[in-house]
């Protein structure tokens, strides 16, 4: 996969997608919310193994900043300030194609804990 390179990244109108196009065809609408909570960052990930953190809340997150980072990633800043992760090319393509799995899995997690995708965090 290191020969596969985004050749567009496009935030949508409304800041809560990142269309992501590869050079060998592939494209992907990442959501906001998505990109947020699976950031790769170590507030999200963990220092260590055991240690990712469920992030509840984040339905309406939105996108502010991207950032390049040298020639292999990018920086997402989100409007709930968090902008500590490191996007870089292979993750973003991950995230594409194994998106909706990864989510569902986070979604599980959410209603395991009592969390909620809305602001509140908590569930009903």
């Amino acid at each position: 996969m290191g020969d596969v390179w985004p050749t567009e990244l496009r935030v949508s109108k409304d800041r809560h997608h990142l269309m992501v196009s590869f050079n060998d065809g592939a494209s992907f609408d990442l959501s906001a919310e998505m990109l947020r909570v699976l950031s790769p960052s170590a507030e999200v990930q963990g220092h260590g193994p055991g240690q990712k953190i469920t992030v509840p809340g984040k339905r309406n997150v939105g996108i502010m900043s991207m950032t390049p980072t040298g020639n292999y990633a990018v920086r997402i800043g989100f409007d709930d300030m968090h902008d500590t992760g490191i996007f870089t090319w292979t993750y973003l393509r991950e995230l594409g194609e194994k998106g909706p799995e990864l989510f569902a899995a986070y979604e599980t997690e959410l209603n395991e804990k009592g969390l909620s995708r809305d602001a509140a965090g908590k569930s009903r």
